[in-house]
């Protein structure tokens, strides 16, 4: 694979005070391209960006740069896209940057010590937990499935371990009752495209005083399975509201209605009882579900099929009686 290198643009002489940078980015999906703008806009030198190959998507699996890809085009910044970075051939590029230093954001690859060495400071994730806690794949959703109160950015010092390098700086972010993991997704993003360039400001006390993560409290996110979408009415309503929002948009929390899949996008829980996945009253403002312990209203799904709608839409269309369960391949009364 040849290393992309698109025209440059005119320099952008709009620069902070701050010490500006030779940066290579190392980045994949939005997450990680809010914060290649935000060193753009800083005024940083960005001399090379890695990203994952284009993939197919869409209906018609179409090959799709990624949007960290997109953002560098549109800057014209050269772009590298290994497979992976073992051989010397696929390092060559990053050794050839001579840059300052490595962003990593949601990349998705691993990088080996001799690239970690490679930038004169060393690598830097933007790491979407407070660290040790959620070291992996999926921070953000673990995050709200534990009913964890609290999440944020942890910029960490990179080395060869999974998310275990020293910690630079924290930054705290609340969980609402209300939070996904879209929309917490989005705060995140912002909070760490902001943070790795105040990061950068302050690199080098930073690393002076860099705090090595402790043992204790550590646990791992592991990456969503499909499997773990299915709702289990057995459940809590609490345990349920939370799954739903984590799971929302990927992999969505589904459940049956007779033979037909449905997505549930939006629940809040309330008091109530019944036999689990059993439909205790419907109306336009949602569709009271007993669990195994609570209820929950549903005020947003989609039939496999249909698009999303609320109670109110999804009713018109989908009469629902009282004493029907959810989960039920027939859609027998409980």
């Amino acid at each position: 694979m040849a290393l992309q290198m698109p025209d440059r643009p005119a320099p952008n002489n709009n620069r902070p005070n701050a010490p500006l940078m030779k940066i290579i980015f190392a980045g994949t999906p939005e997450f990680a391209a809010l914060a290649l703008k935000q060193l753009i806009a800083a005024g940083h030198e960005i001399v090379l960006t890695l990203t994952q190959p284009d993939r197919p998507a869409g209906r018609g699996m179409k090959l799709t740069a990624s949007p960290v890809k997109v953002v560098a085009e549109q800057h014209g910044i050269a772009v590298w896209q290994p497979e992976k970075l073992r051989t010397a051939e696929q390092q060559a590029p990053v050794a050839a940057a001579n840059a300052d230093v490595m962003i990593v954001a949601a990349y998705g690859l691993i990088l080996p010590q001799i690239v970690l060495d490679m930038p004169r400071l060393g690598c830097l994730n933007i790491h979407a937990s407070l660290l040790p806690r959620w070291r992996g794949a999926a921070p953000i959703q673990r995050a709200i499935l534990a009913g964890d109160s609290e999440t944020g950015i942890t910029i960490m010092q990179m080395n060869a371990g999974l998310d275990t390098g020293d910690m630079l700086s924290i930054h705290t972010l609340p969980i609402t009752a209300n939070s996904t993991a879209a929309t917490l997704h989005d705060q995140l993003a912002e909070l760490g495209a902001n943070a790795i360039v105040a990061a950068l400001a302050d690199l080098p006390t930073l690393q002076a005083q860099r705090v090595q993560q402790k043992d204790a409290g550590v646990t791992y996110a592991e990456k969503l399975k499909k499997e773990e979408a299915t709702i289990n009415w057995q459940q809590p309503a609490a345990n349920l509201d939370r799954m739903i929002r984590a799971f929302n948009p990927f992999p969505s929390a589904q459940t049956r209605l007779g033979d037909t899949p449905v997505k549930i996008w939006h629940a809040t829980p309330t008091e109530g009882s019944g036999k689990p996945g059993e439909i205790l009253s419907t109306s336009r403002n949602g569709i009271v579900v007993a669990c195994g312990e609570n209820a929950l209203i549903l005020t947003e799904l989609q039939k496999a099929g249909s698009k999303r709608m609320d109670a109110a839409a999804f009713l018109a269309g989908n009469p629902l009686s009282i004493g029907t369960c959810f989960g039920d391949q027939n859609a027998q009364p409980c």
